[in-house]
């Protein structure tokens, strides 16, 4: 069974990403209230994609985005570097007190009964500063790049960043890349401008040129503005809703070819049931379920998507593609920060039923 994408057999960049990038700070299980340390993780919904498929699945990816010379952004850019994702940057000059800077996201990882907490300071940020005509589209796609890649919480960040989405999605287009979009939908940024119905408005107008989208029931209800199906599911592992809801997608976006998405029952903060699913090309597709015991959950459905798109990439089959995207976002969770520490050799392996005795 075919995807029904056209990708490229080869590129330059086999992923280009499209975001914001941050700094993650981590006081571990430690509530911020009462936090005395924190670990610095360098994430961005986008760039976790680039980031994974670049360290992992050792392709070549990039990434466009915003960043701010200051020290912050030298400390996040030396990140970027050592994950291998070639970065494609707009600068802006740091005026030493108040910016642009770079967005700072803060999140314990809650523990047992206690959920993870996420809150932000986006204040004067570099990346919602990016409008169109910041990069060259045209002299980027034209070095080769066979897939671009972007998502709902870099639209959300301003009026102008939707609207360098489109550029770059027409851009991309033209040069016969394959599109994708997370919807990941994120109340508090819509809130600040608009709430669900600015929403709809900006993704829906981003959609119509994406090939791929990622996103559960909410994200296509919310991101999309669609109503929700009147299945009701048995659990949160079970896709009915979300297959229910694929006809009203491709009815309004007939040209997407992909919609995917994460299940996931959680039981506690460290404890999860775990699954994955697709359609693809009219045809839908189910991975196993797997038990987690969760170490950090943040960016684990960036992990199922970056798999996902490796299988996409390299020709597997559909079925296969979404247990890849399956297995590593799952053992993403089993490490600190918001980007993969995996190999590709344990990710198969997982996809194989490999357990967790100690390999000698």
């Amino acid at each position: 069974m075919s995807s029904g994408l056209n990708i490229k057999p080869t590129g330059s960049l086999d992923l280009l990403s499209l975001g914001a990038l941050v700094h993650r700070l981590d006081p571990g299980t430690i509530p911020f209230r009462k936090a005395s340390e924190c670990k610095i993780h360098v994430s961005g919904g986008e760039f976790n994609v680039a980031a994974n498929l670049a360290d992992c699945f050792r392709l070549n990816t990039g990434i466009a985005t915003a960043m701010a010379d200051y020290p912050i952004g030298e400390m996040i850019a030396e990140r970027v570097r050592a994950m291998g994702v070639k970065p494609y940057y707009k600068h802006f000059a740091h005026n030493g007190v108040n910016g642009p800077n770079m967005a700072t996201v803060y999140s314990d990882r809650g523990y047992g009964l206690r959920a993870p907490v996420v809150f932000y300071n986006r204040s004067n940020e570099a990346a919602a500063l990016l409008k169109p005509g910041d990069f060259d589209w045209k002299a980027i796609f034209a070095q080769g790049v066979r897939w671009l890649h972007s998502g709902g919480i870099f639209a959300a960040l301003s009026e102008t960043t939707g609207q360098v989405i489109i550029e770059a999605m027409q851009a991309a287009k033209e040069a016969g890349a394959v599109t994708s979009f997370d919807l990941n939908f994120r109340a508090k940024l819509w809130n600040l401008w608009g709430g669900e119905k600015k929403a709809a408005e900006v993704i829906n107008d981003i959609a119509q040129y994406a090939d791929i989208l990622v996103g559960n029931e909410e994200d296509l209800q919310k991101g999309l503005g669609m109503p929700g199906p009147e299945v009701t599911a048995k659990s949160k592992l079970d896709p009915s809703v979300f297959f229910a809801m694929i006809g009203d997608v491709i009815k309004k976006h007939p040209q997407v070819k992909v919609v995917a998405t994460t299940l996931r029952e959680v039981h506690s903060t460290n404890r999860h049931s775990w699954s994955a699913v697709a359609w693809i090309n009219g045809q839908t597709y189910q991975a196993p379920t797997a038990e987690l015991e969760v170490l950090d959950r943040v960016g684990g459905g960036d992990g199922f998507a970056s798999g996902f798109f490796y299988g996409l990439l390299t020709g597997a089959a559909p079925e296969e593609a979404v247990k890849l995207g399956w297995a590593h976002g799952a053992l993403l969770t089993t490490y600190p920060g918001d980007t993969t520490m995996a190999t590709l050799a344990e990710v198969q392996n997982f996809v194989k039923g490999g357990s967790a005795r100690i390999q000698r």
